[in-house]
């Protein structure tokens, strides 16, 4: 069979439309939109731990083209022109385009094992061979601290003293219970005064930081159990991490003209 001339010219305009429809999830009145769209929900979908099957496939294009005639119906009401909307929208691509950069600039400057390495072995130096389980009641003038002392001297109850009294609002309803924990853990005047004590001993004097007054009973001692390198290296992983953003942003804002 031949095709005339406007035959084939009308095949060519076809075949020629095939691939961009291919590229589109569905056309809303006149409107495309691309199966590149589906494409990113269905990754961050997936990546949130759903499967990739053909029902997901459906429900995202039936909720992209909800949105598109929802959207057709913004545009036709100018409220994208809002002063609100568009400083919503701006926040919006902002955030976007933040979290491309951060992606773009990890990937470019990857913490690497070394580096954990070196930073899981100089916690490793400082950290103390031995963690302490101790109780405290904290309280702002040192008269009262001494007067607390002596209700201990006298046979109170430290555990309830601490809640009356602690103005530590992590550890006063347990009675003053710190957990278990490194001196690293607590400003240097309280952790000497805590590892100067003996098991089930109070301190003599108020102890004074920056948060006030402090008197330490010591319940317990123990051998720290240092956690290994692989059951940190996320965490560490990611405060190195943390700390290359930070070192980034104020890179770049050293280099800003801010007025």
């Amino acid at each position: 069979m031949t095709l005339k001339p406007a035959h084939l010219l009308a095949a060519l305009i076809v075949s020629a439309s095939l691939p961009a429809m291919a590229q589109n999830l569905a056309v809303v009145n006149g409107k495309p939109i691309p199966s590149s769209r589906a494409d990113v929900m269905i990754k961050q979908m997936t990546s949130q731990g759903q499967q990739d099957t053909p029902e997901l496939r459906a429900m995202v294009k039936d909720e992209l083209i909800n949105r598109e005639i929802l959207i057709q119906e913004a545009d036709k009401l100018g409220l994208g022109a809002q002063a609100d909307v568009k400083n919503q929208i701006e926040i919006a691509r902002q955030s976007i385009l933040i979290r491309a950069l951060v992606a773009d600039y990890l990937k470019k400057n990857p913490v690497k094992d070394a580096d954990i390495k070196a930073e899981y072995d100089r916690f490793k130096a400082q950290a103390s061979d031995k963690e302490y389980h101790a109780r405290h009641i904290l309280v702002e003038k040192e008269d009262e601290a001494k007067a607390i002392i002596a209700k201990l001297k006298g046979g109170a109850k430290f555990e309830d003293l601490a809640k009356a009294s602690s103005k530590d609002p992590g550890s006063a309803a347990n009675g003053g219970d710190l957990d278990w924990a490194s001196p690293a853990s607590f400003v240097k005047p309280f952790s000497d005064a805590m590892v100067a004590l003996k098991k089930g001993e109070l301190s003599e004097t108020p102890v004074k930081t920056q948060f006030g007054y402090h008197i330490i009973k010591l319940d317990d001692v123990r051998t720290a159990k240092i956690p290994t390198l692989e059951e940190v290296k996320p965490q560490i992983a990611e405060s190195l991490q943390q700390k290359k953003l930070q070192a980034f942003q104020q890179q770049l804002r050293s280099k800003a003209k801010i007025q």
